[in-house]
């Protein structure tokens, strides 16, 4: 090893809780810039994605997972497989609360998991200015007797409170190691995959109310041309007809609305202009396709 990795610290934080703990948001809050999606639904995020934060010589590889719950489509399997999958490989486990729900069963069912799971374990009890200090105080002490986490933090991942003190602590748990990406990567998936992952969440986001959860998209097609511009074509795949019309809108006003949307951000990633181009296919049971899972970087559960 070379002086310069001998310095060099890194390792791997995944964070697990129930969903709409807040997970994303963190992740997005101590890299720095948007990597992963959010939104208000549920079970947003589908498969594990790793944001990258440096800080001098150390090298901090955060691990956003699915929201842990009860299972029950081949989807959620895979969804918490890939979860406690990737609370198993990390060096530092990162139990995320919703200070305001308290112990739910989620994160009952998250306590008893968390059993057969070795290395370092922090409790971070988020969205803390919606609870008072004595309620705060009372949640950390039930769930420490539960676990025997290394540390407590409490913070508001959405205003960035305490994630400075979690941040820091964070550097200084890494162990010593070369670094896995380069100094100047954010996130690991590829472009394509997060280009896919922003048109999601603008369907989730203009959606909500009126489309489950049988969605994806895939980015299909991805040009560099000549005058330095992207062009992506990306399809989004629905189980239904009445799905596909609720995606179109009338006058095909909503998919106008949702490329725009989409459109618009990429080309802040990119710093490039983007042509995006978006088609809507009925696609039933897409959720029992391998070949989908594979697209949005799951395991297909065999089971």
């Amino acid at each position: 090893m070379s002086k310069e990795n001998h310095r060099h610290r890194c390792g791997f934080a995944t964070m697990i809780g129930a969903p709409n703990a807040g997970k994303s948001t963190l992740v997005n809050r101590l890299v720095g810039t948007r990597v992963s999606i959010v939104t208000h639904k549920v079970q947003t995020t589908r498969a594990r994605l790793r944001g990258i934060v440096m800080e001098g010589d150390v090298q901090i590889v955060l691990v956003d997972t699915p929201g842990i719950f009860t299972p029950r489509r081949r989807l959620d399997r895979a969804m918490v497989e890939a979860a406690w999958s990737g609370a198993r490989e990390g060096d530092v486990v990162l139990l995320l609360v919703d200070a305001g729900r308290g112990i739910s069963a989620d994160v009952e069912r998250i306590l008893k998991g968390l059993e057969d799971v070795g290395g370092v374990k922090a409790l971070v009890l988020n969205k803390i200015d919606r609870s008072g200090k004595d309620k705060l105080l009372d949640l950390a002490a039930k769930l420490g007797e539960r676990v025997n986490f290394d540390r407590t933090f409490m913070i508001s991942a959405l205003r960035g409170h305490g994630v400075g003190d979690l941040r820091k602590w964070l550097v200084e748990t890494m162990p010593p190691g070369p670094w896995h990406f380069p100094e100047d990567q954010l996130v690991d998936v590829p472009m394509m995959i997060t280009a896919a992952e922003i048109t999601r969440e603008k369907i989730y986001l203009r959606l909500h109310q009126e489309l489950p959860y049988a969605s994806t998209v895939e980015t299909t097609a991805w040009k560099t041309l000549g005058d330095g511009s992207v062009r992506i074509e990306q399809t989004i795949y629905v189980e239904r007809d009445s799905q596909k019309m609720i995606v179109l809108g009338k006058g095909g006003r909503t998919i106008k609305a949702i490329s725009q949307e989409s459109r618009r951000e990429l080309a802040e990633i990119l710093e490039v202009p983007v042509h995006l181009f978006l088609f809507v296919k009925v696609r039933e049971n897409w959720g029992e396709d391998p070949e989908r899972y594979r697209g949005i970087g799951l395991d297909f559960p065999t089971e």
